[in-house]
C-alpha cells in the first residue's frame, strides 16, 4: 500500500538492470548476469521502500527501459546524458519544492532511514538531508529547494565524494542534518553485508540463490 503523500518528492535514480552495465565490480566473483540479478533486486527493494514511504511525488530517473522490478505507482523520467553529477543535478532540476535523492545501491534502506528527511517538520531547522555511505560517498541527499548547481563539478565515483559534495552545501549556507550511515552495494563482500542486514529482502532472497563467492 502507498503511504499517504507529504511535501517532499522522492527521486530514486538507477540504471536499467541489464547484463554487463551494472554492477560490474561484483564480477568475476558472480557473472554478469548474476549482477544483474542481484541489481534488479535491489531496485525493487528500493522502489517499494519509498512507495511505503510517506511522499509528494515518488519519481524513477531511469538509464533505459523499466522491467517487472517497477512496482505501481511510481512516475519513470528518463535520466540526461553526461557525467553523474550532471545527472544528479538534473534529476532535482525536475521538481519544484524539497526532494530527497537516494540510488539504488542501498536495497537494506528502511522508511525509518528516510523518515526523518521526510517528516512534516523536516525542513524545520534544516535546507538540506545528507546520507554518507561507509565507502566515503553517499547514498542520499535532500533538498528543500533543489539548486542544480549544488552538485555539478562535484567528483563522484571517489572515496572523498561524499565529503566534497558536503562541503559544497555548507559552503552554500546551507544547514545540513545528517541521516544513518549506509553501506553501498559495490563488491561481493558488500552484497553479504548487505543481504545479511536486510535478510528479509529481495536483494537477499536472490544473493541466497546465487553461488557463493570466495572470501577475499
Amino acid at each position: 500500500m502507498t503511504a499517504p503523500a507529504s511535501a517532499t518528492t522522492v527521486l530514486v535514480i538507477a540504471k536499467e538492470p541489464v547484463p554487463g552495465r551494472v554492477k560490474t565490480r561484483l564480477t568475476p566473483d558472480y557473472t554478469p548476469a548474476e549482477a544483474a540479478q542481484l541489481a534488479a533486486a535491489a531496485l525493487r527493494d528500493t522502489l517499494e521502500t519509498i512507495r511505503s514511504a510517506p511522499a509528494r511525488r515518488r519519481v524513477l530517473v531511469l538509464d533505459g527501459d523499466t522491467g517487472p522490478w517497477l512496482p505501481p505507482g511510481i512516475e519513470v523520467i528518463p535520466q540526461c546524458s553526461g557525467g553523474l553529477d550532471e545527472r544528479l543535478a538534473a534529476a532535482f532540476g525536475v521538481c519544484d519544492g524539497p526532494a530527497l535523492l537516494i540510488g539504488m545501491d542501498t536495497p537494506q534502506v528502511t522508511p525509518d532511514d528516510l523518515s526523518p528527511a521526510l517528516a512534516a517538520d523536516a525542513w524545520d531547522g534544516s535546507d538540506a538531508w545528507f546520507g554518507p555511505a561507509e565507502d566515503g560517498g553517499f547514498w542520499a541527499l535532500g533538498l528543500a529547494r533543489p539548486e542544480p548547481g549544488l552538485l555539478r563539478g562535484v567528483p563522484m565515483s571517489t572515496p572523498a565524494t561524499g565529503a566534497l559534495q558536503r562541503r559544497r552545501l555548507t559552503e552554500a549556507g546551507l544547514r545540513v542534518r545528517d541521516l544513518p550511515v549506509l553501506r553501498d552495494v559495490d563488491t561481493a563482500g558488500d552484497a553479504a553485508h548487505v543481504a545479511a542486514a536486510a535478510p528479509h529482502g529481495h536483494f537477499a532472497g536472490v544473493f541466497a540463490r546465487l553461488p557463493q563467492a570466495p572470501v577475499r
